[in-house]
């Protein structure tokens, strides 16, 4: 898939999983949960021990219509080292250009960290996919709608304290998506299960 293809994508649900974890083995079987869920595009933090090869394991169990990717992403070496075990792409708290490059040079997209509006419009002169907005809990869905009036090409995803509560507030506000952690996978497979349906549908109403 082109990389445009990858981010349409990662982000056709209006949510984006994050998955964080103490090993591997629980990352994967978050994961597992999500995906049986009916999430179609996630991604494992780098933070989790282990993270890759939860990444590679995914991505054998996986096919083309799920997308895996790496998050936490700080640096080039990182990033390489996600791309080589099988993401597809790459987001990041910061912003560091040669993240970007790193997975544009291999045909991965990119999500880098931004907080203020120099950083967005940084981020799209780089070539960002899209821009993850952390902490969102310090903003607001406000922010959301007001910098878009600035910079309507500005594509968020809003991360950070985002729960499927408050998540269509955002999506309405213009994010094309929300970025969602533990918020989203607690409780067994029948709770995620209707945690996800119920969710989805919300968020289908609210960029409508």
């Amino acid at each position: 898939m082109y990389r445009w293809e990858i981010t349409r994508a990662a982000l056709a649900q209006r949510v984006l999983a994050i998955v964080r974890a103490d090993s591997a083995e629980r990352a994967t079987e978050t994961a597992r949960a999500l995906l049986d869920a009916g999430i179609t595009s996630l991604e494992i933090s780098l933070t989790t021990p282990g993270a890759t090869g939860a990444v590679a394991a995914l991505r054998r169990e996986t096919g083309d219509d799920v997308m895996i990717g790496a998050g936490t992403v700080l640096d080039a070496a990182a990033a390489r080292t996600a791309l080589d075990a099988g993401a597809r792409f790459l987001v990041s708290p910061n912003l560091d250009a040669e993240v970007i490059r790193t997975g544009h040079r291999y045909g991965a997209p990119v999500f880098p960290g931004v907080a203020t509006a120099s950083e967005a419009v940084r981020a799209l002169e780089l070539g960002a996919d899209a821009l993850k907005l952390f902490p969102a809990s310090a903003l607001g869905p406000r922010w959301v709608s007001d910098v878009r009036a600035a910079l309507p090409q500005a594509p968020l995803v809003p991360t950070g304290g985002i729960t499927p509560r408050s998540a269509p507030e955002w999506i309405a506000a213009g994010a094309v998506a929300c970025g969602m952690g533990a918020a989203l996978a607690e409780g067994d497979g029948a709770a995620v299960r209707a945690r996800v349906t119920d969710l989805l549908r919300r968020l289908a109403e609210a960029a409508r």
